[in-house]
Formats: structure tokens, C-alpha cells, sequence
């Protein structure tokens, strides 16, 4: 089961939310909370693996809520640090800039479909990041822009095989491994062992985090 934490000031929405993950056999709530100051909380306790999280919130911000979560690391029991998906009615460049910098690993607006929230929960907890299509590869460049890393001593694009840094380039295209196992003539397992070794040589957390590397390392174009 897919352990999910609801975020939002507004309970209707959350009830809203809950009835339509749990229409879903494979995901399960296991806690809701009205504010970011509380969702730390809460986070920590019941451990989620996936935290649909709202931006703004009376009683400690969501991004903020966000940057803490992903910081603090495992929850009870060991268990992995859980994933944020910034769940919004904004989609204005400064809050996807706010949710990629604190480290949320997808973003989608709550105006989408049941379906696409359904997808979205279960593409995260499968390792996979995702922002929403009206999301565009102009925020993704103007964010590496603006947060562009100081030179590194040790060049990490070139630690990377031509075999992995074409997987980069592909995903930052916006391809999934299966489009980009089609693209290479590769297998899909293939793609994904590539790029996982690549996102461990750079020390990328997620599909997201890796796209915005690639933009701020030269290895993708907007």
C-alpha cells in the first residue's frame, strides 16, 4: 500500500482528496493536518511515503512544510523519507520555483483530473518525479538559471558514460524510460539502471531534481 498524508487548510479538500485516493486499491491516508507546522509533525509519526501538500496555509506555509520534511529524513521505524507533491491552485512560476527549491518531488495543480492525481501519488512513491504539463521547460530553465551552483571541483557531468549522459538529456527532454528506452533501442530495465547510476554520481534524489542538473550542468536545452 501507498501511505499518503493529506495537507490543507480547507477540510472539504482534504475529504475531497481522500475519497478519491481511496478509491484506489493500492493507496491507503494515513493522516491528514491543516498546516505545514503540523504536517512536520505528523510526517515524522505516521512516516507517508507520498505527502500531497498545499502551498499556502494559515499556521506555517507548505513550502516551508516541505523543505523541513525532505531535510528531516527517514520517519518512525526507519522507514525512507517520505515525497512531497506540491498540490496547488497556483501555477505561477514563483511558487513551482518555491517547490522545486525546497525540494518537492512533483507538482500538480488541483484542478486535474482524478485519474492524474491518482497517477501522480503512485509515480512518486515509484521513484519517479513529475511536474504538471502547464509546468513548462521555461520554469524548469529559468530555475536552474537563478539557482545555479557554484563551480564545482570535481566536473560531475563528466563522470557521467555517453550512455548516461544521453539518458539525462533524453529525460530532461521530458521522456519517460520507456520513451526513451524506444528512443535508444534499449531495454526499459536498461534505462532505469543508467539512470540510476547516473543520479547517485551527480547526487540527484529524483527524476525533478535530476532535470534541473542537466539544465544547470549544460546537458539540456530550453
Amino acid at each position: 500500500m501507498i501511505r499518503v498524508m493529506l495537507v490543507d487548510d480547507q477540510a472539504v479538500v482534504r475529504a475531497g482528496f481522500r475519497f478519491l485516493l481511496e478509491q484506489a486499491d493500492d493507496i491507503e491516508v494515513v493522516a491528514e493536518a491543516s498546516n505545514g507546522r503540523t504536517a512536520v509533525e505528523l510526517a515524522r509519526r505516521h512516516s507517508p511515503d507520498v505527502v500531497c501538500m498545499d502551498v499556502r496555509m494559515p499556521g506555517g506555509d507548505g513550502l516551508a512544510a516541505t523543505r523541513e520534511i525532505v531535510a528531516g529524513g527517514p520517519g518512525a521505524a526507519g522507514s525512507t523519507t517520505p515525497v512531497v507533491l506540491v498540490v496547488t491552485t497556483f501555477d505561477l512560476d514563483e511558487y513551482v520555483f518555491g517547490a522545486l527549491e525546497a525540494g518537492a518531488g512533483g507538482f500538480i495543480l488541483k484542478d486535474c483530473e482524478p485519474e492524474e492525481l491518482i497517477d501522480a501519488v503512485r509515480r512518486l512513491a515509484d521513484g519517479h518525479g513529475l511536474i504538471d504539463q502547464a509546468v513548462t521547460h521555461r520554469v524548469i530553465t529559468e530555475f536552474a538559471r537563478r539557482k545555479a551552483p557554484p563551480a564545482p571541483a570535481v566536473d560531475a557531468a563528466a563522470q557521467l558514460t555517453a550512455r548516461e549522459a544521453e539518458i539525462v538529456r533524453q529525460l530532461a527532454r521530458g521522456l519517460s524510460n520507456a520513451e526513451i528506452a524506444k528512443e535508444l533501442v534499449v531495454e526499459t530495465s536498461t534505462v532505469k539502471s543508467h539512470l540510476g547510476r547516473a543520479m547517485a554520481k551527480v547526487g540527484t534524489r529524483d527524476r525533478v531534481q535530476t532535470v534541473v542538473w542537466a539544465y544547470q550542468n549544460g546537458l539540456a536545452s530550453g
